[in-house]
C-alpha cells in the first residue's frame, strides 16, 4: 500500500517522528486518479454517521466545508483527508486505509457513478507507532490556512 503523500511526514508532522495516519490501496489510488482527471483537485472526509455516512466521502476541493473540529489526517494521492472531530476521538489509535470495492455507495461521493464505493479499513497502531503518535504534535484541526 502507499499513495503519493501517504508515507512518513503525512499530516504535517516532523518526518523523523511522524506516523502516517492514513494510506490508500493501489486500487483506490487508481480510482482517485481517474476522478481527479475528471473533477480536478479532490478531498476526502470521514464522518461518523451511520450507514453510508460512515464511509469516506470524496468531493471536489471546495465542495465540502471543513469544520473547525475536523482533523487533518494527511494526504493520499495528493488529496487531503479529514475526519470529523468526534470520530477522530474513537479512531485516534488507528491507522486508516482508504480502499475501494464494487457496489453503490453514498450519492454525494464522486465515485458513485463508477459503480464502486470507497471504504475505510483500519488497524490499531503498533506499540511503537502509538508511542511516536503520543510524542508527536497533535494533528491539525480545521480548514487549511
Amino acid at each position: 500500500m502507499g499513495g503519493a503523500g501517504a508515507g512518513p511526514g503525512t499530516g504535517g508532522q516532523d518526518g523523523a517522528t511522524a506516523v502516517a495516519r492514513v494510506d490508500v490501496t493501489p486500487e483506490a489510488a487508481a480510482v482517485i486518479r481517474q476522478l481527479r482527471a475528471t473533477h480536478g483537485p479532490l478531498m476526502f472526509h470521514q464522518s461518523g454517521g451511520c450507514c453510508d455516512g460512515s464511509a469516506p466521502m470524496c468531493y471536489p476541493v471546495g465542495d465540502f466545508r471543513v469544520g473547525q473540529r475536523d482533523v487533518f489526517l494527511g494526504e493520499v494521492e495528493g488529496c487531503p483527508v479529514y475526519i470529523g472531530g468526534a470520530q477522530f476521538e474513537y479512531w485516534q489509535h488507528t491507522h486508516l486505509t482508504l480502499d475501494v470495492v464494487k457496489g453503490r455507495g453514498a450519492g454525494f461521493s464522486l465515485e458513485s457513478p463508477l459503480g464502486v464505493r470507497f471504504l475505510t479499513r483500519s488497524r490499531v497502531f503498533t506499540d511503537e507507532e502509538y508511542e511516536r503518535v503520543k510524542n508527536a504534535p497533535p494533528p491539525r484541526r480545521g480548514p487549511p490556512e
